[in-house]
């Protein structure tokens, strides 16, 4: 049993409704609704619209609509038999015909889900339905096989039984009988027929047997219990009073149905959630637990949803706990489905605050924090990243307004005050056309969710950069990102994912790039289904991510993974909004790569040369741990229209056809999946453009520039669309659907010390490229995995960047660092910051940085004022040019406090400077004066 048990009231209100609504002013606060809202009164009008000439025929043809419904018409069998995740046969017989089970567990099919109308009455012979086969000219009407009509059958039932529920809500509201008649006869024989069923046996007696329900493959797909409950909870007096002898019969079908979603389904993620959910729908429709002989009605079932465990079923609360790390708010799952689950939580705190008027809040506080992380997973243009099997697209806020609900409901002023202004500051974020300020309301459901919450005028928005900060990690979905600035145009953002979690891919260390308003450098997103080829292949696998593959063969087993990243370094800290040095930020991820045991490191770091101008750096280093390495893969898709291929001169690369990158060459199959392969081999640098062209915007490009190394190869080829875009959402689905240009990078050899080393700039049409000249420094010092860049841009700045795998001294021109990352910047010649990442110590012209420990630290310079900060005690260093003072004293201000160090004079490497003793403290303004 959960701890801190939730207690459940001994006694449940009688009365009906009581599921989406309530029996004591229900009425009253829909008329209020339909009066006092355009689109409540126009979707409760176009409900009754749609369902009116269904009812009204039912009057005359009360066969019409039952028998579109999928039933074993016939045979009435009670047995299911499932077989490889589709439907194999079926025995028993049952006095009144049954519910057929549904054809596959995989929705793919060649054939269309009919109207109603099409649908062939009492529909079974010998077993098949009449479809139209939509992958054939002319789409001919065939009889199909159940196992070869994917989850149409459920679809079809689903359809109707929303009918009956939406004709149970008018029925409930006008009382006019021809609604409940409707309603009553299409449940009647559908509930009759669930009861009739057992539970689906695989012949395999593998893991389907563990995941299976009474309608469908899935437990989380039994969708059709809450229109069939929701059905039952307004139609309840009407039953009571003219087919009470029925209710036995209902109850043990609902009942039958619980238990076995009790029974079935996976505790870990999202299925437990769904499957509570029904678990829970059901229990609000049934009597009191003293009301049935076996003690299993309301009370019981939802005991099972908030306080037991089972094998496949977890309580909410200890679900909670396990599926959200304590420290982040992330729950242990991709962000497609994270964001659902979050907003399942939050709907089952307002459907106890509805239905039992119990506050659930209080003993889930993880849920408070999980509501304001999720504002983590924003790009600048307000759409979620798309690691695993997740889709681009808004964030949801039902979590949020569900919190100001519950605030509102118990009084909570500053739960109201720290989600309003959260609501307020993520409606902000993007662009305008990606998030209507109105969610649209056009369905049953949304007449009875309580009405929109109403936002305080009084609580001001607050900023995004106090829910989306300049560095995130959270270790249990193995998920970095990183920030630099939040304008939809001009922010930067990386988000890098391992493998860690549920719905997770075989990706290594695998990366987005953001820019100009889009996700350039985009996830693949899911393919077909997770039960297509295109999944199993491609999608899921190192080839349709930007990740290094290595030998061609880098793979493991996907959606529960459990191949985590592991975070060395990265600044500023994780989730920290203030007080660090914002024109760079970066992060040092390892991993081992299983199927070659081969080790793996990714620093990347956004670096900051204007308001509206940045750049990415990208170095990947790649190894076998026990060498025999044959070659590593760089892999960079890029959103665009053509990628073009040159070398530091501007000149075109003359590329030529190649058959390598192949399944025939023992690499993985998803390298089948590009196409229009070509090659050069190349020990210089090259660069890439990629360019992209969305109808009605400026042409956006994204600049690649890489280091060459011996024994290279460059490829370009088209790889398949991702699939994380849909319904022309961000781009339209013309850019989204186009093949991805793509370049693969080819070292020959171990890529540890000949890495990759890469610079991205994203540019628009207005501005270009702000990047005039990338070069490679020559390394005087002792580190051979070490690599210097020299980064110059046109408006003066020159970046020295330079990024080492061990701790020992590289030594770039008068540079000299001892460390994991180091970058110093220097306008017209002379030094504008020196910033330390992860290192000992960082030195340029005796400005220098130095600590025992491995520290973090800056010095910068911004109009002739100095500014410091540390993770870790730090000597600073400047140049002794105070010719004829007695002592040289810094001093700063921190905490209201003001202090003073005395500084050290010494020669070091013949250069006289001044050290000062410094400790952690966050960017703070220094003074150096003598005396």
């Amino acid at each position: 049993m959960a701890q801190n048990r939730i207690a459940i009231p001994a006694q449940i209100n009688p009365s009906h409704p009581r599921l989406v609504t309530n029996a004591q002013n229900g009425k009253d606060l829909l008329t209020k609704l339909i009066e006092s809202e355009a689109w409540a009164k126009t979707t409760y009008q176009n409900i009754d619209n749609e369902i009116k000439p269904y009812v009204e025929r039912h009057q005359t043809d009360s066969t019409w609509i039952v028998s579109r419904l999928q039933m074993y018409w016939k045979e009435h069998y009670t047995n299911i038999y499932i077989k490889n995740g589709i439907y194999a046969y079926a025995s028993g017989k049952a006095p009144v015909p049954t519910v057929r089970f549904t054809g596959a567990r995989d929705a793919s099919t060649a054939y269309s889900l009919p109207a109603l109308e099409d649908i062939k009455p009492y529909m079974d012979l010998d077993g098949k339905i009449h479809l139209q086969n939509k992958a054939i000219p002319g789409k001919p009407w065939e009889w199909v096989d159940q196992s070869k009509t994917g989850r149409i059958i459920e679809a079809i039932n689903i359809n109707i039984m929303n009918k009956a529920r939406d004709a149970a809500m008018i029925y409930w509201y006008t009382g006019n009988e021809k609604y409940a008649k409707f309603a009553y006869d299409i449940f009647n024989t559908y509930v009759t027929g669930i009861y009739y069923r057992d539970e689906p046996i695989d012949l395999n007696h593998g893991h389907d047997q563990t995941l299976v329900g009474l309608s469908s493959f899935e437990v989380i797909h039994e969708d059709i219990i809450e229109p069939v409950t929701a059905c039952y909870d307004l139609l309840y007096n009407y039953i009571d009073k003219n087919h009470k002898e029925k209710k036995p019969l209902y109850a043990e079908a609902l009942k039958k149905w619980a238990d076995i979603i009790i029974k079935n389904g996976v505790p870990f993620n999202n299925w437990d959630l769904i499957e509570a959910r029904f678990i829970a729908n059901i229990a609000l429709v049934l009597d009191d637990d003293n009301q049935y002989t076996d003690g299993k009605g309301c009370q019981y079932y939802l005991d099972q949803v908030l306080n037991k465990n089972s094998i496949r079923q977890w309580a909410i609360v200890d679900l909670l706990k396990k599926g959200y790390d304590p420290d982040t708010g992330i729950w242990s799952e991709c962000p497609g489905y994270s964001v659902n689950v979050l907003s399942d939580f939050t709907g089952f705190v307002d459907f106890f605050d509805r239905t039992l008027n119990i506050d659930l809040l209080p003993k889930i506080p993880v849920l408070a924090k999980a509501v304001l992380a999720q504002a983590q997973y924003l790009y600048p243009n307000g759409f979620i990243v798309g690691f695993g099997d997740t889709h681009y697209g808004p964030l949801p806020t039902r979590g949020i307004e569900d919190m100001i609900r519950n605030a509102r409901l118990y009084h909570k002023t500053e739960q109201e005050m720290i989600y309003t202004r959260m609501l307020k500051t993520i409606q902000q974020i993007g662009v305008e056309n990606t998030r209507e300020e109105t969610p649209k309301r056009s369905s049953f459901s949304e007449l009875f969710a309580n009405q929109a919450v109403t936002i305080s005028e009084k609580i001001p928005a607050g900023k995004p950069r106090d829910y989306l900060t300049a560095s995130f990690w959270s270790p249990n979905v193995s998920w970095m990102v990183l920030r630099n600035g939040l304008d939809v145009n001009n922010g930067l953002m990386i988000s890098q994912a391992g493998s860690s979690g549920n719905h997770a891919h075989a990706n290594g260390i695998a990366m987005e790039l953001y820019g100009k308003g889009f996700i350039l450098a985009p996830e693949g997103g899911i393919g077909g289904s997770y039960f297509q080829a295109d999944y199993a292949e491609y999608y899921s696998q190192f080839p349709a991510h930007n990740t290094v593959v290595v030998d061609g063969i880098s793979s493991y087993p996907v959606m529960k993974s459990n191949h985590p990243l592991q975070l060395i370094a990265c600044y500023p800290q994780s989730g920290s909004v203030d007080g660090y040095f914002r024109n760079v930020t970066f992060s040092d991820l390892n991993f081992l790569e299983p199927e070659t045991n081969a080790c793996q490191n990714r620093l990347m770091s956004i670096i900051r040369t204007g308001d509206s101008s940045g750049y990415y750096i990208d170095i990947f280093r790649s190894r076998k741990k026990f060498g025999r390495d044959k070659y590593h893969d760089y892999i960079y898709h890029n959103l665009g229209q053509q990628v073009i291929l040159s070398d530091n001169l501007n000149r075109t690369l003359e590329l030529k056809t190649t058959d390598k990158l192949t399944f025939a060459n023992s690499e993985l199959i998803g390298y089948d999946y590009w196409w229009d392969k070509k090659s050069i081999t190349s020990s210089d640098d090259f660069k890439a453009r990629f360019d992209l062209q969305v109808p009605g915007r400026q042409p956006v490009a994204m600049n690649m520039w890489m280091k060459g190394y011996p024994d290279r190869e460059i490829f370009s080829v088209k790889a398949p669309p991702s699939r994380s875009w849909r319904n022309n959402e961000m781009i339209p689905d013309s850019v989204a659907n186009l093949p991805l240009p793509t370049v693969v990078v080819r070292q020959n050899g171990e890529a540890w010390n000949k890495p990759f080393a890469a610079v991205f700039e994203p540019s628009s049409g207005i501005t270009g490229s702000t990047i005039s000249k990338i070069s490679t420094l020559t390394n005087n010092g002792t580190d051979s995995s070490s690599v210097g860049l020299l980064v110059e841009n046109k408006n003066g700045l020159n970046d020295y960047i330079i990024a080492s795998a061990d701790t020992v001294t590289a030594n770039y021109q008068d540079i000299t660092l001892k460390g994991t990352y180091g970058v110093v910047r220097l306008k017209a010649g002379t030094p504008n910051f020196l910033f330390l990442g992860n290192g000992y110590n960082l030195q340029k012209g005796g400005y220098g940085l130095w600590s025992d420990k491995q520290s973090s630290a800056t010095l910068s310079f911004n109009d002739q004022q100095l500014y410091y900060t540390a993770d870790q005690e730090v000597t600073l260093s400047v140049p002794d040019n105070y010719i004829r003072v007695k002592s040289v004293i810094l001093s700063y201000e921190l905490r209201n406090k003001s202090i003073t160090i005395n500084g050290e004079r010494a020669i070091v490497r013949n250069k006289k400077i001044v050290r000062f003793k410094l400790p952690a403290m966050p960017l703070t303004k220094i003074f150096i004066k003598h005396s």
